[in-house]
């Protein structure tokens, strides 16, 4: 396979880098004849002919036409599942038909992006097509610190939605929630707008302003005005709650797990010997890195799978390596609506290996791996490649269920799922040595 970046998430999504390609192989000759096809039928819509007689006709490919073959010999050979070939050509056809209805108007470059789009949009809301300057975003993201407004964003049915605003960002403080819809930036519709294109429109230079207008719940939309920042994110805090240990992550960026071991290790430091427990805050984590994932639960586990990836055609298995920094001490998860993807991974590796309980209220649901596979230096597909699975072989999709449901009151002060967790721990009502607090 080819080295990749895999991303699961989110808009923003899950993904391990390994570095890109710069050189792709020809495309296939289905690929091939699949690019002919799109041609003869722009040609088509363009010149209002019979569709099958441009067919017959077409002796050239359109500008951009071997793009698409190289897009549609991704999808053929990596795609999760397998696919209808008619029913790719034909989304793509239609997605013409849509953005462009005056297409004398258009280059054969944008009829054919226009054709990419709608063929990888049919497959699911993660699989894009990412040119340059959409790539260079999806790196910096991962690198854990880029100019915007600090949300991790999916394409929703209509519009875009938010999987979680990321702790001391802009967008956390303008009170931005998971699950909110992105109706309007700066007056511009999102409504069926592409993820990528909602991403850049939503960034934008330290210091300016964008307005956004957003919908939450069955409540008429709201205009929330935001000054954009640098985003740095501080993917892992920690902080001792008496003999208690805290540990937060926001999102699995680089170096996730490396920060987590110690952090594990200055609790203990701090706390001591007294140190009762763990509370591992998984909340309004929108996911990250597929290895650091991996990395962060290895740090609370022993031994034991750890998530499996079931593609297309054969199954990858990670695993613990030997070694609990925490010796087995008791351990909560705390999840929400808002913990995606990288975040489920942990929450539901350490539930099936009875290593911790979990409270809050059901998470994301995101249970797919994206892949990021380059057609050039300069752009890439970011396809579905895989779903993930968790120690006992569940699918995440519809969301984990916590261990014990409890709702944050919004017109209450303080934190009822962390008191909870805490008040757990400290009654040490605790199956040992699982550290799985009963229930």
């Amino acid at each position: 396979m080819l080295s990749d970046f895999r991303y699961f998430v989110v808009a923003l999504l899950l993904f391990s880098m390994a570095g890109c390609s710069s050189v792709a192989r020809a495309p296939g000759p289905e690929a091939q004849e699949a690019a002919k096809r799109l041609s003869s039928d722009i040609v088509s819509y363009r010149n209002g002919v019979d569709k099958v007689k441009a067919r017959q006709d077409a002796s050239v490919l359109v500008r951009g036409a071997n793009l698409f073959a190289q897009v549609y010999e991704k999808v053929r050979v990596h795609y999760v599942r397998d696919i209808d070939d008619e029913a790719l050509i034909e989304a793509a056809t239609q997605e013409i038909r849509k953005r462009h209805p005056e297409p004398q108007a258009a280059e054969d470059k944008e009829l054919v992006e226009a054709a990419i789009h709608g063929m990888l949009g049919s497959l699911d809301n993660y699989s894009s097509y990412l040119d340059k300057k959409h790539l260079k975003a999806l790196r910096e993201q991962t690198r854990g610190r880029f100019g915007g407004l600090g949300i991790e964003v999916r394409k929703g049915d209509t519009y875009i939605d938010i999987v979680a605003p990321i702790d001391g960002t802009p967008a956390q403080r303008a009170g931005l929630k998971s699950g909110d819809h992105i109706v309007k930036a700066d007056g511009k519709s999102l409504k069926d707008a592409l993820l990528r294109d909602a991403v850049l429109l939503l960034r934008g230079a330290p210091g300016s302003d964008v307005t956004l207008s957003i919908q939450r719940g069955e409540k008429a939309p709201f205009d929330v005005t935001i000054t954009r920042a640098i985003i740095n994110v501080a993917s892992v805090r920690w902080r001792a709650e008496g003999d208690i240990g805290y540990l937060r992550i926001t999102s699995f960026s680089e170096r996730v797990g490396d920060d987590v071991a110690s952090s594990v290790m200055s609790l203990k430091t701090a706390i001591g010997s007294r140190m009762r427990g763990i509370v591992l805050d998984l909340r309004n984590n929108p996911g990250g890195l597929l290895d650091q994932s991996i990395a962060v639960s290895d740090v609370f586990l022993d031994d034991g799978r750890i998530v499996s990836t079931r593609e297309r055609h054969y199954e990858q298995h990670y695993s613990a390596t030997k070694g609990d920094l925490t010796d087995g001490l008791p351990m909560v998860v705390l999840i929400n609506n808002g913990s995606a993807s990288a975040a489920e991974i942990v929450a539901g590796a350490l539930r099936d290996h009875h290593r911790a309980t979990l409270i809050g209220t059901k998470s994301f649901g995101k249970g797919t791996v994206q892949t990021i596979l380059p057609l050039s230096s300069t752009d890439a597909v970011k396809l579905t490649t895989a779903i993930y699975l968790t120690p006992s072989g569940v699918s995440v999709e519809g969301g984990i269920a916590p261990d014990h449901t409890v709702e944050l009151d919004e017109e209450r002060e303080g934190d009822e799922q962390l008191e909870r967790a805490l008040q757990l721990l400290s009654a040490q009502t605790v199956s040992a040595p699982t550290g799985v607090i009963s229930r």
